[in-house]
């Protein structure tokens, strides 16, 4: 199993970013799949989810208005649509997708709210 996020990126205040992270070495549309985020000196929280076939979705409270889940199982891709970005929104976002009793997490992409 491989996970690899890409798409951080510095952005300012207001401004909007797309994180992908592409799955490898399990059936991706069978799983779904998660965002955390880890912010410095902070722990790992729950971003968001989305079922393997893409019709059940859920988000953390402070994030349901701005982000939004997909993914696109022809791609193996799960993506996050992050807008009205906020400094409080930096920090290395990370996937995940659990198979069985393990969890697999990507290494994550940083992203940075500043001006």
């Amino acid at each position: 199993v491989q996970l690899v996020e890409s798409g951080g990126a510095l952005v300012q205040p207001g401004g909007s970013l797309r994180l992908s992270c592409a799955a490898s070495g399990f059936t991706f549309s069978s799983y779904t799949m998660r965002w955390h985020r880890q912010a410095p000196g902070k722990e790992r929280d729950f971003v968001a989810s989305i079922s393997g076939a893409g019709g059940s979705t859920n988000y953390a409270d402070s994030m349901r208005d701005r982000f939004t889940i997909s993914r696109d199982n022809a791609k193996n891709t799960v993506y996050l649509q992050m807008t009205s970005l906020k400094p409080e929104d930096t920090a290395v976002y990370y996937c995940s997708t659990q198979l069985g009793s393990r969890t697999y997490w990507g290494q994550g992409t940083q992203v940075t709210v500043s001006t």
